[in-house]
C-alpha cells in the first residue's frame, strides 16, 4: 500500500515539477497562430473549449492498455509501479506533449509527416505504412475487448447480444464517428465517458484502500520476475504495460487534438496532463488486480500473481473486481468507464488513419464522400483481422505501438537539436525504448526467439549506433534560427 501511495504522489509531482521543464524547454507562445484558426474546416480543423479538448485527449490514448495492459504487467511484480511512474513522467508524457506541440508549430500536420520532416522522406513513407499498420491494428483490437466485455455482461439471447452483434454495433459505430465532423459526436460524448472512466478509476482507487488483501511494495525484490511463467522484466514489462506508460498510438491521437488546440499555454495540461492521467488509471488497475487475486481461494501456496494469471482474460478481472467491489451501481459505472475507453480510442484511431492518408495524397476532407472513400479500405482490413487470435493481436500491437514511441523521440530529439533547444529530454528516453524494441522483437516468441543476451546486446549496440549517427548529424548541420 506504501509503493502504490506513493506512485501516485510521485505522477502528480512529476506533473508539477518535469511537465513545468518540459514546458519552459518548449516555450510556448501565447499569441501563436493556432491551426484551428488557420486552416479551420468545419471537420477536423476547428476550436474547442480546454477542458474538452482534455477529455477527449484522455479518452483517446486511454483505450484498454493502461487497464488491461497494467493487469497484465502487474504481473511481474513491483516493478509495474516503478515503470508506469519513471516511464509516464520522463517518456510518456514528454512523448505526447512534444508530438502535440510539433504538430501546432508545423500547421496541425500528421505524425507520418512529423517524423519525416526531422527525419527525412525515407522515413516519412515508412511512417506513413507503420503509423497505418498501427491504427488497424489499434481499430481491431479495440472493437474485439469492448465486444468481449459486453458479451461477457449481457445475458445470450441468440445473436442479439452476442459477441458478433456486439462487434457488428461497435464497428457500425466507428464508421460514423471517423466520418462525421469531430464536434458532432466525438464532441458531444467523449466528454461524459471521460467522466466515466475517471470517476471508474477513483472508485477502484477507493477499493484498494477499504478491501482486504495483500498488495506488493518495492521491498519485494522489485527487479526480480514474478511473472508465473518467468518472463524476464526487460524488456517484456515496457511492452506489456504501454500505454499506461509510454505508447506511439498517442502519437497519431496527439495531433487531432492540436488541431482543436485554441492556445499553445494549454498544450502541458492537455498532452502532459492527460498522459499523467492515465498513469494514474493503469496505476489503479495494476494495484487492484493484484490486490483483488490475492483474495481468492486457489491452490494451496499459490501467489497472487499465479491466482491473477489463472484468471486469463483481463475483461473477467476487469468485471470481476467492478461487482465484487464496487456494487450493482458502482459497477455499471466502473464497466462504462472501461467499455468505452477502448470504443473511444478505436474511432479515433480510424480518425487518424484517414487523416495520416488525407494528408500524404493532399485530399480535402471536407466532403464526406472522399472521407468514405479513403475509409473503406481500412474497414475492410480491419474486418479480416477479427479473425486473428487477441493474444497475438495485442502482442503485435504492443511491439508496433512501442516501436512507433521510439520513431517519435528520435523525430523530436532532432527537431529540439535544429532549434537549439535541450534535446535531451526526448534524447534519453529515445535510447532507452530504442533498447526496449529492438531486444523485445528478437526475444519475443512473436519475434526471433533469441536468447536474452543476444536481444538485449543487440539492442544495446543499435541504441550506441543510432546516438553515434545523431551526434555526427548534429556536429555538421547548423541550426535552424
Amino acid at each position: 500500500m506504501i509503493t502504490f501511495s506513493l506512485s501516485l504522489v510521485c505522477l502528480l509531482v512529476g506533473y508539477l515539477l518535469y511537465g513545468t521543464v518540459v514546458e519552459r524547454v518548449i516555450r510556448p507562445d501565447d499569441n501563436a497562430a493556432m491551426p484551428c484558426y488557420t486552416k479551420q474546416d468545419g471537420v477536423d480543423f476547428m476550436p474547442m473549449a480546454g477542458w474538452r479538448v482534455f477529455l477527449i485527449q484522455f479518452l483517446n490514448i486511454a483505450g484498454t492498455g493502461p487497464i488491461f495492459g497494467a493487469i497484465m504487467g502487474i504481473l511481474f511484480g513491483p516493478a509495474a509501479y516503478l515503470w508506469i511512474v519513471l516511464g509516464c513522467i520522463f517518456a510518456g508524457a514528454v512523448h505526447d506533449y512534444l508530438c502535440g506541440m510539433i504538430c501546432i508549430r508545423q500547421g496541425g500536420v500528421s505524425l507520418p509527416e512529423i517524423i519525416g520532416n526531422e527525419l527525412g522522406p525515407g522515413m516519412r513513407l515508412v511512417m506513413r505504412v507503420g503509423a497505418l499498420v498501427l491504427l488497424v491494428l489499434v481499430g481491431a483490437v479495440f472493437v474485439t475487448t469492448p465486444a468481449s466485455l459486453l458479451d461477457n455482461m449481457v445475458p445470450d439471447r441468440g445473436w442479439f447480444f452476442s459477441n458478433g452483434f456486439w462487434l457488428t454495433f461497435i464497428f457500425l459505430y466507428f464508421i460514423l464517428a471517423t466520418l462525421l465532423p469531430i464536434d458532432k459526436l466525438i464532441g458531444r460524448i467523449y466528454p461524459v465517458f471521460g467522466l466515466a472512466l475517471l470517476l471508474m478509476a477513483v472508485g477502484i482507487c477507493w477499493g484498494i484502500y477499504t478491501q482486504d488483501g495483500w498488495m506488493p511494495e518495492l521491498t519485494d525484490a522489485p527487479f526480480v520476475s514474478h511473472h508465473p511463467k518467468g518472463l524476464p522484466i526487460f524488456p517484456m514489462l515496457c511492452i506489456t504495460i504501454a500505454c499506461g506508460a509510454i505508447s506511439g498510438f498517442h502519437g497519431t491521437q496527439s495531433p487531432l487534438m492540436a488541431r482543436c488546440l485554441t492556445n499553445e499555454r494549454l498544450g502541458r495540461p492537455i498532452f502532459y496532463g492527460a498522459m499523467i492521467t492515465e498513469g494514474v488509471v493503469a496505476l489503479i488497475w495494476a494495484a487492484a488486480a493484484v490486490k483483488f487475486a490475492s483474495t481468492l481461494p486457489g491452490e494451496e501456496g499459490a501467489t497472487a500473481y499465479e491466482k491473477l494469471a489463472a484468471l486469463g482474460n483481463p475483461a473477467i478481472v476487469v468485471k470481476e473486481i467492478s461487482v465484487g467491489w464496487m456494487g450493482t451501481v458502482g459497477a455499471v459505472l466502473a464497466i462504462l468507464g472501461v467499455v468505452a475507453a477502448p470504443i473511444t480510442s478505436g474511432d479515433t484511431a480510424f480518425r487518424s488513419a484517414r487523416l495520416i492518408v488525407a494528408d500524404f495524397l493532399n485530399i480535402s476532407q471536407k466532403n464526406i464522400a472522399k472521407r468514405l472513400m479513403l475509409c473503406l479500405p481500412l474497414f475492410a482490413i480491419t474486418t479480416g483481422l477479427f479473425f486473428i487470435d487477441f493474444n497475438a493481436l495485442w502482442r503485435y500491437f504492443a511491439w508496433t505501438n512501442q516501436t512507433l514511441a521510439s520513431i517519435m523521440l528520435w523525430a523530436a530529439t532532432v527537431w529540439l537539436a535544429r532549434r537549439e533547444k535541450c534535446y535531451w529530454i526526448a534524447l534519453l528516453p529515445a535510447l532507452f525504448m530504442t533498447v526496449v524494441c529492438t531486444s523485445y522483437i528478437l526475444i519475443a516468441p512473436e519475434g526471433f526467439s533469441l536468447p536474452l543476451s543476444v536481444g538485449l546486446s543487440a539492442g544495446v549496440i543499435m541504441m550506441v549506433v543510432l546516438a553515434f549517427f545523431f551526434f555526427w548529424k548534429q556536429h555538421n548541420h547548423k541550426p535552424l534560427k
